[in-house]
């Protein structure tokens, strides 16, 4: 068995701007002090949700490395490190592990249409060149290509990847992984809507976008899930669904989860371009799902 980077409820940490655009690291250190203390078990940073794709080097870097300290060890700390371009992969995710990163998040490169055996040799050219442990990040609805199951199977082989972050958004596919990869490798949820039944199967957690709005909630969920109290689980699951498929369905991630954030009066600002910010009608069904979630007093 692989080392586990962390179970339960692990954030997908949106990065705050200032007025002007600009990183407010202030307004990110007091979302991680929120995160740890509403239970959360792991902070993922420069993750989607986090637009790396929109950070400078820099930037993505000080955020690691501000994050890695205000953790100080208390919760591990996964750096989102993936790109399309396998040599600044290794790169970024070399700084990363000097700026203090736990785990690495590498996700599926984009845009290029990699073929399953370039997938292989991509993750293990930078695997092989970082100490930190790796998880793998299958989204193929951002990235145009879906990992085969007999590559995760490959790649499971390799002592460094260690778990993989599944969202495809198909509770069959990620059942197939668990079975052919057994326990080679972790498997976390990709999507707040499936970590019940990810978690019944096996899956160590999951990498959440709802924790930034309710980190208490996601925590008792998945602590009742390591608890084999899935009935439980699942009433609490059900109670947020509705909430839960509103961020990720009525703009693209982390649009409407910044927008329930300032709605919430916690102002993390706007997304940088080219996101935008919603239109009115989409703040108001966010305002009212918030409202029915519980999350928002009227």
């Amino acid at each position: 068995m692989k080392k586990t980077i962390f179970t339960g409820a692990g954030v997908a940490l949106v990065t705050p701007m200032n007025a002007d655009g600009s990183v407010n690291y202030t307004l990110f250190g007091e979302l991680i002090e929120q995160q740890i203390k509403g239970g959360t078990s792991a902070l993922v940073v420069c993750g989607t949700t986090g637009e790396a794709s929109t950070l400078t080097d820099d930037e993505h870097i000080e955020l690691i490395r501000y994050a890695a300290e205000k953790a100080s060890g208390r919760i591990p700390v996964i750096a989102g490190t993936g790109s399309n371009d396998t040599a600044y992969m290794i790169e970024l995710s070399v700084e990363a592990e000097k700026a203090g990163a736990d785990a690495l998040l590498l996700v599926t490169p984009y845009y290029n249409k990699s073929s399953q055996r370039g997938l292989v040799k991509n993750f293990e050219k930078v695997a092989d060149s970082v100490k930190t442990p790796i998880m793998l990040y299958n989204i193929p609805g951002r990235t145009g290509v879906n990992m085969s199951i007999e590559t995760f199977k490959e790649l499971a082989k390799h002592p460094n990847i260690v778990a993989v972050k599944e969202s495809g958004g198909d509770i069959t596919y990620l059942a197939k992984i668990i079975d052919a990869c057994g326990d080679q490798i972790n498997i976390y949820s990709g999507d707040d809507v499936m970590t019940v039944p990810a978690m019944s199967l096996g899956a160590k957690g999951v990498v959440s976008v709802l924790s930034n709005i309710a980190p208490e909630i996601m925590a008792e969920m998945c602590a009742l899930c390591l608890k084999n109290d899935f009935k439980a689980a699942g009433e609490i699951q059900i109670k947020y669904l509705g909430f839960a498929n509103d961020l990720l369905s009525l703009d693209v991630n982390p649009v409407p989860v910044k927008t329930a954030l300032n709605l919430m009066g916690v102002n993390v600002g706007k997304c940088r371009l080219p996101l935008y910010e919603p239109d009115g009608d989409v703040t108001e069904k966010l305002k009212l799902s918030l409202e029915r979630a519980g999350l928002l007093k009227k």
